[in-house]
């Protein structure tokens, strides 16, 4: 559930963007370091997360993996869903003209 959250999900899109330091990731969600901090953990336990020590600063990167194997997950049930809407419609149609 790492993107349940609208803090967590913001963060993925910023770092979408390339790789920043903690603290800009907490400056335009207006939330406090223990948040960020919070939100950031949640994103590494799901693997969404790397961070790097640079000198005293903290780099977080997006990786992109998870998300691409979601993405993948959902195009099967996409397809589905669509196959099973396109024979509702095929059917629908049919009565329809049948009745007429």
């Amino acid at each position: 559930m790492a993107l349940a959250d609208e803090t967590r999900r913001e963060m993925v899109r910023q770092l979408a963007n390339g790789s920043l330091p903690v603290k800009e990731l907490s400056n335009p969600n207006n939330i406090s370091k223990s948040a960020v901090t919070k939100h950031l953990k949640i994103l590494e336990r799901a693997g969404l997360l790397t961070r790097q020590v640079v000198g005293r600063e903290h780099i977080c990167s997006l990786n992109p993996d998870p998300l691409v194997e979601v993405n993948e997950w959902l195009a099967f049930y996409q397809t589905f869903w669509e196959d099973k809407f396109d024979a509702l419609e095929f059917y629908l149609d049919k009565q329809l003209t049948e009745s007429e």
